[in-house]
């Protein structure tokens, strides 16, 4: 009677030993090389997607068109408040007033050289221009040293143009001659020139590099 509870056991323990071996397969399985390189691809592929977004920001980035000049003819006068002509008369007009700025002697009368000046200016600059002539310091110094001094000028640059004004820097040279000796003198100066009546008026002097933003006013009626 014992015979069948031993088939029984055997039985038993051939089935144990039956799903330790499946157990032993599928353990292998989960972790064998081929696994790991089914799951790379999906690492990188993730990777990919995470690098996309720089990738199309840089193909997003529009074209620039480059500034080329056309072969027609191209009048800037056009665009400007005032004709060639003017421009030109007022450039002449500023050379002009610079050079007489820059020309006095010791022994002429500082009230005559100042109203050589004021015929240049406005009214207002012109009395400002008078006093600057008639003040003691530079007459007495130049009386002391006996100076004599020829003035030119030439415009360098047009600095701005409004509709009521014109700004040009000028370069303008002393030819001076004294006791003291032979020497030149150059300066740069920002002109404002305001059209008054059909011409033009010297309406501010001031060196190159303080400059003047110009005149928003009214012109002046010539008088």
């Amino acid at each position: 009677m014992s015979e069948p509870g031993g088939r029984r056991g055997v039985v038993f323990a051939v089935l144990v030993a039956v799903l330790a071996a499946v157990g032993v397969y599928l353990t292998m399985s989960s972790g064998s090389p081929g696994s790991e390189a089914g799951e790379r691809p999906r690492a990188e592929s993730a990777g990919v997607g995470r690098t996309a977004p720089a990738t199309a920001r840089a193909s997003a980035e529009p074209s620039r068109p480059e500034a080329t000049a056309s072969d027609a003819p191209f009048d800037v006068y056009s665009y400007l408040p005032m004709s060639k002509q003017e421009l030109a008369a007022a450039a002449d007009y500023a050379e002009r007033f610079a050079a007489e700025y820059g020309t006095y002697r010791y022994d002429e009368d500082p009230v005559a050289a100042g109203e050589r000046l004021r015929g240049y200016a406005t009214a207002e600059f012109g009395d400002t221009l008078v006093r600057a002539r008639t003040a003691p310091g530079f007459a007495e110094a130049n009386s002391a040293d006996e100076v004599v001094s020829a003035g030119s000028a030439k415009v360098k640059e047009i600095r701005q143009i409004q509709d009521s004004s014109v700004v040009f820097v000028v370069t303008a040279t002393e030819q001076i001659t004294a006791k003291s000796g032979r020497r030149d003198r150059t300066d740069e100066y920002a002109v404002t020139l305001v059209p008054v009546g059909s011409g033009w008026r010297v309406h501010d002097l001031q060196p190159a590099a303080d400059g003047q933003e110009g005149d928003d006013r009214a012109a002046e009626t010539d008088g």
